[in-house]
C-alpha cells in the first residue's frame, strides 16, 4: 500500500477521491494526515479533527476484494479488521453496527466507504489521543503509523467475508442497546436481525449500512 503523508488537509477522503478522479493514480493507495480540518462522518456529518488522532483514507481496486464481500458491507468488513488489530493490542474497542468504533457506551471513531473509479474508498477517523465533548479516545497508546502498518498488513491477508462475519455476529448483541439510521430515520437495533451479508432486518425492512 503506497501512502501519501500530509501535514494538514480538509478531508483525507476528499483528497484521495480527487487523486483518483483527476490524476489517475494507481491503487492500492492511502492518505494519512496529521491534521484534518473538515472530515466527513456518517450521513455527511463533520468529523472533528483534533491533532494527534487518526485521519486516514485508503483505496483498493474492487477486483482485489474478497469475492464473497458484498460492497454495501465494506465498512463492516474493514472496520472489523481494524477492530481486530486494536483488540490484539489489548484495546476493549468494539464495533457498533454498522461502522462505529466504541469503548463501552461511547463512540471513539468510525469508517465510511464508497466506490470511486472502480475502487473501494474508505475513510477512517479514530480518536487516538484526544476526543471532543461527548466522545472518548482509545484506551491504549499506539502511534498512528504503527497502527496503520498493522491494519494494512491485516488487509493484505485478504480474509474472506464469511470468516470476518462469523466473529462479528458474535458481538452484534452489543449493538442492541443503540440506534442507527436508515437514510434520515433513526432506527432501534434492539430487535434487528443480522443477515449473513451484513445487512439487518428491522420492522420487516432489509437495511444495508450504505456508508
Amino acid at each position: 500500500m503506497q501512502i501519501y503523508y500530509l501535514k494538514s488537509v480538509d478531508s483525507t477522503q476528499k483528497y484521495l477521491k480527487n487523486l483518483l478522479i483527476n490524476r489517475k493514480v494507481s491503487t492500492p493507495l492511502a492518505v494519512l494526515s496529521q491534521i484534518q480540518t473538515d472530515g466527513i462522518g456518517s450521513r455527511n456529518n463533520s468529523w472533528i479533527g483534533l491533532e494527534g488522532n487518526l485521519f486516514l483514507s485508503f483505496s483498493i481496486p474492487l477486483n482485489e476484494l474478497p469475492s464473497d464481500l458484498k460492497l454495501e458491507s465494506s465498512s463492516i468488513y474493514f472496520s472489523y479488521l481494524l477492530k481486530e488489530v486494536l483488540s490484539d493490542l489489548n484495546s476493549s474497542v468494539w464495533l457498533k453496527w454498522p461502522n462505529d468504533f466504541y469503548i463501552g457506551e461511547m463512540k471513539i471513531g468510525g469508517m465510511i466507504s464508497n466506490i470511486v473509479q472502480n475502487n473501494i474508498v474508505c475513510g477512517v477517523g479514530l480518536n487516538l489521543v484526544d476526543a471532543p465533548k461527548g466522545f472518548l479516545s482509545l484506551d491504549i497508546n499506539i502511534k498512528k503509523e504503527k497502527l496503520v502498518k498493522l491494519f494494512f498488513l491485516k488487509i493484505e491477508e485478504k480474509i474472506e467475508w464469511k470468516q470476518v462475519f462469523s466473529k462479528y455476529q458474535l458481538e452484534f448483541h452489543k449493538s442492541r442497546a443503540f440506534f442507527s439510521h436508515n437514510n434520515k430515520l433513526k432506527i432501534s437495533l434492539k430487535e434487528a436481525i443480522l443477515q449473513n451479508d451484513g445487512s439487518i432486518i428491522s420492522d420487516g425492512e432489509r437495511i444495508y449500512s450504505l456508508r
